[in-house]
C-alpha cells in the first residue's frame, strides 16, 4: 500500500467552544471554526479548491455556510470515527497532488435532541432521566459497553473495587485536563469519591463513565509540505494513519474474548508501520482518543501496546497517562469532558494534538512534544470502525 507521510501538512486550525449553543446553528459554529482556521493558516476561503464535511446528511452544509464559490464539497459519515475519515479522504487528495489546499470540518449541532443541559452520552432518548442538573440517557451504548467492563473483570480475575478504581482514574484525569482547557464543555475537578459515590447509569458504569455531548464545530486548513513552507514555520505534518473497519464478526464469533477491540489492533499496527513507530509508548508524546466510555480508554491503552493486557486500569492509576506521566492521553479533557462532537470529534481531536505540537496548550502543554497521535472510533463491542493519524512536528 502506499503511505501519505510527509506529504500532507496543516497550517491552520480551528475550534469553537463544545457547549449547549442554543443560540447557534451548525452553520453558525462551522464558520466560527473555519474562519478562525483560515486567519491561523493566513489564507481566504477563496483560496480553499475543496472540502470535506462530517456531520449533518449532505456536503451543501459546508458550502453554504461558507458561501463557497462552488468548490467540490464532500460529506463523509462512519459513526463515531467520522472526523478521522474526513481528514483521511481529505489527505489522500492532497498527496495525491489533485488539489494543494483543501479544508476538513466537521460539527455537531444536536439542540434538545442530544439531552439538552449537560446532555451525557449513554443511548437515545426513550431511556431517559434526570440526575441532579445532568440528562443521562442510559440506552444501548452505555448499557453494551458496561457489559464489556463485566467481562473485563472475570476475564482478569479483578475485584469490582479494582476495576473502578482504574475507570475513575481515566475520568479523574480527563476533568482535570478539561478544567484546564477553556474550549472544553466541563470545568470540573471531581475526586475517587465523587467517581465512586455517582449516580449508576448501567452496572458497573456510573454517570462519571460516560462522556459529554456538546455540540461544537472544528476544522483544518491542509496542503502539501512544499506550499506549508510559504505559510508558517510550524505547520505540522502528517506522519502516518491506518484505519480498521470491522466486519460483525465479534457479535457471532465464540471466540471472541469482548476484552479487546481487533479493530484497534489492526488500525495501529497500519499507522506505527506508516509513521516509523516501535515503540509507541515512548516514542510518542502525546495523544487524543475516544472515550466515548472510560472502558473504551481502558481497552485502548492494551489494544495499542500501551500498557500490558489487563493492566491498563494500573496503568492508569498509576499515573502514566496523565499530563506528568509518561505519555499523556486526552490533554484536551477527551470526550469525557472536553465533549465527544460526533461527525468533528477527530478534528477536535487533531486541533489538540496541533497546538500541542506547537506548544500553544498553556496550562495543559505537554513539554517538548513532537509527534501525537489521535483516534476515532465508531460502532460497539464486536464491530467497529477505527480511524488513527500519527502527526509530527516539520523536520
Amino acid at each position: 500500500m502506499g503511505s501519505m507521510r510527509d506529504k500532507v501538512a496543516i497550517i491552520g486550525m480551528g475550534c469553537t467552544k463544545y457547549d449547549d449553543h442554543y443560540d447557534k446553528s451548525g452553520e453558525d459554529l462551522l464558520v466560527e471554526a473555519c474562519y478562525e482556521a483560515f486567519a491561523d493558516a493566513g489564507v481566504t476561503q477563496d483560496d480553499i479548491q475543496a472540502g470535506w464535511l462530517g456531520g449533518g446528511i449532505t456536503g451543501q452544509t459546508l458550502a453554504h455556510a461558507l458561501k463557497l464559490n462552488f468548490v467540490p464539497v464532500t460529506r463523509v459519515e462512519n459513526w463515531c470515527a467520522t472526523g478521522s475519515d474526513v481528514f483521511r479522504n481529505a489527505a489522500a487528495f492532497v498527496a495525491g497532488g489533485l488539489y494543494d489546499i483543501v479544508l476538513v470540518a466537521g460539527f455537531a449541532a444536536r439542540g434538545d435532541a442530544g439531552g439538552g443541559e449537560r446532555g451525557i452520552y449513554g443511548g437515545g432518548p426513550e431511556r431517559e432521566w434526570f440526575v441532579g442538573e445532568e440528562t443521562v440517557f442510559a440506552g444501548p451504548p452505555a448499557g453494551t459497553f458496561s457489559t464489556f467492563v463485566t467481562r473485563y473483570m472475570h476475564h482478569y480475575g479483578l475485584t469490582y473495587e479494582q476495576t473502578k478504581q482504574g475507570l475513575g482514574s481515566i475520568a479523574i484525569k480527563n476533568y482535570h485536563n478539561g478544567n484546564l482547557n477553556p474550549k472544553a464543555y466541563f470545568h470540573k475537578e471531581i475526586t475517587m469519591k465523587d467517581y465512586m459515590e455517582a449516580p449508576m447509569i448501567s452496572w458497573p458504569f456510573g454517570l462519571h463513565d460516560c462522556c459529554v455531548m456538546p455540540n461544537g464545530a472544528a476544522a483544518a486548513v491542509i496542503t502539501t509540505p512544499e506550499l506549508a513552507k510559504k505559510f508558517r514555520d510550524d505547520y505540522v505534518l502528517l506522519k502516518g494513519s491506518g484505519m480498521s473497519v470491522g466486519t460483525k464478526r465479534g457479535r457471532v464469533w465464540d471466540k471472541y474474548d469482548w476484552v479487546h477491540f481487533d479493530e484497534n489492533v489492526y488500525a495501529a499496527k497500519l499507522a506505527y508501520a506508516d509513521a516509523g513507530i516501535t515503540t509507541p509508548l515512548k516514542e510518542l508524546d502525546v495523544i487524543a482518543m475516544h472515550d466515548a466510555f472510560t472502558v473504551v480508554e481502558l481497552a485502548f491503552y492494551e489494544d495499542m501496546g500501551l500498557a500490558p493486557r489487563g493492566k491498563g486500569g494500573e496503568y492508569a492509576a498509576a499515573g502514566v497517562f496523565s499530563l506528568e506521566g509518561e505519555l499523556p492521553v486526552n490533554t484536551n479533557g477527551g470526550l469525557k469532558s472536553f465533549g465527544h462532537g460526533g461527525g468533528s470529534a477527530g478534528i477536535h481531536k487533531t486541533y489538540e494534538v496541533y497546538k500541542q505540537l506547537q506548544g500553544k496548550c498553556g496550562p495543559r502543554q505537554v513539554k517538548g512534544a513532537t509527534l501525537g497521535m489521535i483516534h476515532d472510533q465508531g460502532g460497539y463491542p464486536g464491530t467497529y470502525t477505527v480511524g488513527l493519524h500519527v502527526f509530527g512536528t516539520r523536520d
